[in-house]
């Protein structure tokens, strides 16, 4: 009861009670500052340094990994690229001599034909020749025959 009491007359006026009571905060503040927080801070100063001069390592050896990164990245092009040249070359090479050898067949086969055909000329001529003769043999047997009779 005695409590209640107590805490009805706390109330807040604004006279000169406020100002005491923001002294009492300010106070407080202070002391807190000086006996909790500043050995709290302290410690999440000595954690963040020793942080950053790891996260300094750190840094250092992921700026490692990222340039050695670039430089395989770049070799894998480089390598790619060559790859691709080698494959065109090849390609190219492989493109002429099936050329050559379209050419070659194509020429030996016209060789073929014109030498057939001078071939075929030859005989018919020949086998003219021969039917000419078989045939002033005939009309001779014939007339032959025919004068006979």
């Amino acid at each position: 009861m005695l409590l209640l009491a107590f805490a009805e007359s706390i109330q807040l006026f604004p006279d000169g009670t406020l100002f005491i009571h923001i002294g009492l905060i300010l106070v407080m503040i202070w002391v807190l500052n000086r006996t909790f927080f500043k050995p709290i801070n302290a410690v999440i100063d000595r954690r963040s340094k020793q942080k950053v001069g790891r996260g300094g390592e750190a840094d250092d050896i992921l700026r490692e990994v990222i340039e050695k990164e670039k430089q395989y990245e770049q070799t894998m092009r480089k390598a790619r690229g060559e790859t691709y040249e080698m494959i065109e070359r090849e390609r190219a090479a492989a493109v002429d001599a099936r050329q050559a050898a379209i050419t070659g067949a194509r020429t030996e086969a016209a060789e073929l034909l014109t030498r057939e055909q001078k071939e075929l000329r030859d005989q018919i001529a020949e086998a003219r020749v021969s039917i000419a003769l078989e045939a002033e043999k005939m009309s001779d047997k014939i007339s032959g025959t025919i004068l006979k009779v």
